[in-house]
């Protein structure tokens, strides 16, 4: 089984988008392939619960069905921080929560699972832990996201830097274009590429209609791909 976690720079860099389409992909490719988003901040009432929308899109783009209270076992309403949110209604996100709840999604009959983070890579998820510790424990490979605007080279590299000082496997990153009139889009890019020591495996042009995936042979290969 391949297992990755997919972060990003901040939030609202397009993990969703891109978790979505890496399992359109895989489900092109006739992969069995799951979508996990752990913790949402920001859900409705559907159906008698909490539901999120990002966490739909990933049930929807998954070739594996499960329940939705499995694919996104952490949901609250409001659009906070989750620990916040968390302690609004007695609860509280701990480590050895999560890693039951990713012991179900390792149960299902799958060949990927493609877990989406929450915020930006260092997410408290109580008061003393943040995701990214999670992620360590379970030592998952990570794919960063970054959202290119501007801004986005210190945030990739500041990211990167973390990256490094845990001790974190990043497989390679995303180029997911959320500002169209972004000054130097490409040579940003051809920045990150010389500064950031893991591959780019695709690139996300900005498209209000239908989304597009600029695909590396580095992404093809990772997820053992073959055209």
């Amino acid at each position: 089984m391949k297992e990755f976690f997919v972060t990003g720079t901040d939030t609202d860099v397009g993990k969703t988008h891109v978790t979505s389409l890496f399992l359109k992909l895989l489900a092109q490719n006739k992969k069995q392939a799951v979508g996990f988003k752990p913790i949402a901040a920001g859900a409705q009432m559907a159906f008698g619960e909490l539901v999120n929308d990002d966490a739909l899109t990933l049930m929807e783009s998954s070739t594996v069905s499960a329940k939705y209270s499995v694919i996104n076992p952490f949901t609250y309403a409001p659009p906070i921080a989750p620990h916040i949110a968390a302690q609004q209604v007695g609860g509280q996100i701990t480590l050895a929560k999560l890693s039951e709840a990713y012991e179900t999604i390792k149960a299902l009959p799958t060949d990927y699972i493609l877990t989406e983070g929450a915020g930006g890579w260092c997410l408290p998820i109580n008061e003393q832990d943040l995701l990214s510790d999670w992620v360590k424990l379970q030592n998952i490979p990570v794919i960063l996201v970054v959202g290119m605007k501007l801004g986005c080279l210190n945030h990739a590299l500041l990211t990167a830097a973390h990256f490094k000082n845990m001790g974190i496997s990043c497989v390679g990153w995303v180029a997911n274009q959320i500002d169209p009139t972004m000054s130097e889009y490409e040579t940003n890019i051809d920045t990150l590429k010389k500064q950031l020591d893991f591959p780019l495996l695709a690139i996300s042009p900005y498209s209000e209609s239908t989304a597009k995936l600029k695909i590396y042979q580095s992404l093809l290969d990772l997820l053992a791909i073959r055209p």
